[in-house]
């Protein structure tokens, strides 16, 4: 009787979804053609009449894209989450998305007759190899939660990072691939739902298939083997359908990014308990999610219909939903606290400051005085010294200070969410500062820095504050906290990408900077950001007993004297104001608030104190040299140093991840 209670939940929360979806698409399709014409211009529309070509032509086709590109997503992330047992598995948290992304981007610029003649193989090999990287990582620590959802944000936000730098250096291919990129399900023809319908019609069937083999899944090898199943054989092949079907819909519409995550959240916290029912159920929310949100977008007027991407706009419904649903997940597992612990052990004694602070030292001496002329290799002295100079030093100064922020602010982060992940990055922090700076953009057409700086700290304590309100509720499970900062950064993300979107004079101005750009770094603005930067380095090690502490647990933390409350908050504003000051002058995508606490706990830093002092130390010399290689690499062109940074750091990390506990 449960059972049944249960599964009829489920089917009312989809029914409801497709019925409205269906609803608002039937107003929006009287709103073009009247119904009366509908059959004849689907089947054959009239020549003379653009309002049935437009039906059967745009209209229909978009639809059917929408309602094809959900269900793909929403079985593939059903797939996902059931043969990796982890809620937080889905497209975009494996990286599958991006993968597919950069190469389908790769092949515009370099090799466009590939994506007329196979633009499926181009994004299935992306995908592919994506996933297989990530999966080699997760290996080598036993396919824990940690370690996967860790590799597929990181390996991600690198084919992101790869994917921005090629569109920053291909202008002319800037606007179309960044809308496409953001997931455009508008359609001239039946093209797209021609190669869509077979493809995932037999992803379906496979898929069904597979129900009862992959319902053995919760025992153990030794008994599936008894049963004739092979474990093994088994994952490989439904994560390779979950692979393929995200292959095909990115290459057809690009990235639409949250549907994969969503509808088999939304199927499961509904009450669809059984593999069966949440494969089922899965397609069809991730279908009327989709299909939903591009009504609502059409609803919203031509300009937003035609120049929205509807996979931007998914993250702003779907969300809140999913944020609204998350207190009844149940926490994926335990095995999140024992890669803390093993990871802090890799390093068996810190290395000292004084060797950090030479190579930083160094770095900064060959950022400033060794560079690339018209003429070749230079070292600048004296007068040409004194020519660069205004040039250079503002902005080494401008990365050395931003990374040591950020780092800083991620062993804060870390140590207070008690999450070896979190980071102003992935958590959402730093598009939550992006969104301040969009605001201030709103407000004034030259917004000056101290409003910039000013919503900023509003946009990065909101999100904060949010983060550790849930966190809170949720007993800080790392799942829970990393499931609600994914929700977050899609909702934000959403709205930056919306804005650019729209075709806004500023977009390229605000597209530059989220990339990370000191181009425009001068001395008032390196001043300014010293004058910031300074007295919260010098409050944020008065934190350092808390931050030994809160990692502990609230009950400790109060056996030991800690006021949690005032803790927090301290902790919150600091980090949020170190946020809002470095990802100001450098963007939000650097990754330094990621890597320099890594690197400093895996070196050995155990301490808060040392850890914040070697973090500071290690993102100071991660932006300060990709800054560096920005100018230099590719002279005279110049790469902006955030996307840099996330080059240099990210495979550093994902190396690191790969090395077995000794």
């Amino acid at each position: 009787m449960q059972a049944s209670r249960t599964r009829g939940g489920a089917v009312g929360l989809a029914g409801a979804i497709l019925s409205l979806a269906l609803v608002l698409s039937a107003v929006q399709l009287a709103r073009q053609l009247p119904p009366a014409l509908w059959f004849q211009a689907a089947l054959q529309p009239s020549a003379d009449d653009v309002r049935q070509l437009l039906f059967h032509f745009s209209a229909l086709p978009r639809l059917m894209t929408a309602f094809l590109c959900g269900t793909g997503l929403g079985l593939a992330g059903a797939l996902f989450q059931h043969v990796l047992r982890n809620p937080l598995a889905s497209p975009t948290t494996l990286g599958v998305e991006a993968g597919a992304q950069l190469t389908l981007v790769m092949a515009a610029i370099w090799a466009p007759a590939l994506l007329g003649a196979s633009r499926e193989i181009v994004a299935i090999a992306g995908a592919v190899a994506v996933t297989a990287l990530i999966f080699a990582v997760a290996a080598k620590r036993g396919f824990s939660s940690l370690t996967l959802v860790l590799t597929g944000l990181v390996v991600g936000l690198f084919c992101g990072a790869l994917s921005v730098a090629l569109k920053l250096l291909n202008q002319e291919y800037v606007t179309s691939l960044f809308i496409w990129g953001a997931g455009s399900v508008a359609q001239q023809d039946w093209s797209a739902v021609a190669y869509l319908l077979p493809r995932l019609l037999i992803g379906g069937i496979v898929a069904a298939l597979l129900v009862r083999p992959l319902s053995v899944m919760a025992l153990d090898d030794a008994s599936a083997s008894s049963l004739g199943v092979s474990l093994q054989a088994l994952r490989a092949g439904a994560l390779l359908l979950a692979v393929l079907l995200t292959a095909f819909v990115t290459s057809a519409v690009g990235v639409i990014g949250f549907i994969g995550l969503a509808a088999p959240q939304i199927a499961r916290l509904s009450g669809a308990r059984q593999l069966r029912d949440r494969l089922i159920l899965s397609p069809l929310l991730g279908g009327g999610l989709l299909v939903l949100v591009d009504q609502a977008v059409q609803a919203a007027g031509d300009h937003f219909a035609d120049f929205l991407p509807t996979g931007a706009v998914t993250a702003l419904f779907g969300a809140p939903l999913l944020l609204w649903l998350l207190p009844q997940l149940r926490s994926a597992g335990n095995d999140w606290a024992t890669d803390i612990h093993a990871t802090s052990r890799i390093g068996k004694r810190p290395l000292g400051f004084s060797a950090f602070g030479g190579i930083l030292i160094a770095a900064v001496l060959m950022a400033v005085f060794l560079g690339r002329t018209p003429d070749g290799w230079s070292l600048a002295f004296g007068e040409e010294f004194a020519t660069l100079a205004p040039w250079r030093v503002p902005r080494v100064a401008v990365a050395l200070l931003a990374g040591a922020m950020l780092g800083m602010a991620g062993v804060l982060l870390q140590r207070l969410t008690r999450n070896p992940i979190a980071s102003p990055e992935v958590l959402g922090i730093g598009t939550g500062v992006a969104l301040g700076i969009l605001a201030s953009m709103v407000i004034s057409a030259a917004p000056g820095r101290a409003l910039q700086l000013a919503l900023g700290l509003a946009g990065a304590f909101a999100v904060l504050a949010l983060l550790l309100w849930r966190g809170t509720r949720a007993r800080f499970a790392p799942d829970q906290l990393l499931l609600t900062g994914i929700a977050l950064s899609a909702l934000l993300d959403a709205i930056v990408v919306s804005f650019l979107a729209l075709g806004d004079p500023r977009a390229s101005q605000l597209l530059a900077w989220m990339a990370g750009s000191t181009y425009r770094a001068d001395a008032s603005l390196a001043w300014m950001t010293f004058a910031i930067a300074v007295p919260l380095f010098l409050a944020t090690p008065l934190t350092s007993r808390w931050l030994d502490i809160l990692p502990l647990g609230d009950e400790a933390s109060r056996e030991l004297g800690v006021e949690l409350g005032a803790a927090r908050l301290a902790v919150m504003l600091l980090a949020s104001m170190l946020t809002a000051a470095s990802v100001l002058v450098v963007g939000p995508l650097t990754f330094a608030g990621l890597v320099g606490p890594h690197l400093a706990r895996v070196l050995g830093m155990r301490r808060a104190f040392e850890q914040l002092i070697g973090a500071a130390l290690l993102g100071a010399i991660l932006m300060v040299a990709a800054d560096w290689l920005g100018r230099m690499v590719i002279f005279s062109f110049q790469l902006p140093v955030g996307l840099v940074a996330a080059l240099i750091g990210v495979p550093y990390l994902i190396w690191h991840l790969t090395r077995r506990e000794r």
